[in-house]
């Protein structure tokens, strides 16, 4: 279990990253959704031990992370938003010379590993090509490879789909279910897919802090029966909606309402997306209940 309390953040521009947030993580997939700027980073990164908090408490298990960071290193695998690549050292070196900082120094046991991830990571044919020349898409895989070295206990992935095409994206989401039952993983994204697809539990970020906390279906039900869509064609004036896609000749527009707003609407079964928008704007109460 990893559990955080009470984490502030705040950097010396006086910009205000985390604002006492509180984090309980069984094992599975927990899922930390939140636009650009919510904050999901900087916490990623003091749970990885890469920061610290100006106050508060992280556990893993009963190691006091803030206290005793080497021992949690050693469980965890963590994938940053943006990984570097290494001049003249090929994949499969590379995997063999970390699987090697991991402790596996059985070359044969060493050998067996990068293999396997690499084939995870759908990456075989190109391991012995250098890192330096793999494309975006592929250097994003790579990542994965690495933050799946030596069978981590706690892995984070920070916006791990950037980047990969839907297959790629579909193969890493399968990697981390298999992952996910016998260890605890932290998704972060903003993304919704990501999360509806994938996490039994999860928090929304904004502005630093957590404004939901749940279960998808939990957080879905205070919308039932409250949102409402339509298509307004081009020309006509929008309304105050909860969010709007481009639709072919109009707007499609959800909006939130005990009634609906006029005709041409229509009753919408609430999705994770329409949660997500509701906390932002915290139009929803209910949903914060267990912030």
């Amino acid at each position: 279990m990893l559990e955080a309390r009470h984490l502030h953040k705040t950097y010396t521009n006086g910009v205000r990253a985390l604002v006492d947030v509180d984090l309980h993580v069984e094992r599975g997939l927990y899922g930390l959704l939140g636009p650009n700027g919510a904050g999901k980073s900087t916490l990623m990164r003091i749970l990885a031990t890469l920061q610290v908090p100006d106050s508060g408490t992280v556990r893993f298990g009963d190691i006091d992370v803030l206290a005793r960071p080497r021992e949690l290193r050693k469980l965890l695998g963590y994938l940053p938003q943006q990984i570097g690549s290494y001049p003249g050292v090929t994949g499969w070196s590379l995997l063999e010379r970390f699987s090697w900082l991991h402790g596996n120094t059985d070359r044969r046991l060493r050998r067996r590993e990068v293999g396997t991830l690499l084939e995870k990571v759908n990456l075989t044919d190109v391991g012995d090509e250098l890192v330096s020349t793999y494309s975006g898409g592929m250097l994003r895989r790579f990542g994965i490879a690495l933050a799946l070295l030596g069978s981590p206990r706690l892995l984070m992935v920070d916006e791990p789909t950037a980047g990969l095409d839907p297959a790629e994206r579909d193969r890493f989401h399968r990697v981390l279910a298999e992952v996910a039952s016998d260890a605890v993983v932290l998704l972060s994204t903003h993304i919704v897919e990501d999360v509806e697809n994938l996490c039994t539990r999860l928090s929304i970020l904004a502005d630093g802090r957590i404004v939901a906390e749940g279960a998808p279906p939990d957080l879905r039900k205070p919308l039932d029966g409250k949102l409402w869509a339509r298509v307004v064609p081009i020309g006509e004036e929008l309304p105050n909606a909860l969010h709007l896609a481009a639709r072919p000749g109009g707007t499609a527009v959800v909006v939130f309402a005990e009634a609906p707003p006029d005709t041409g609407y229509v009753p919408r079964t609430p999705n994770l997306q329409d949660v997500y928008h509701c906390a932002l704007q915290g139009a929803v109460p209910s949903a914060q209940a267990n912030a």
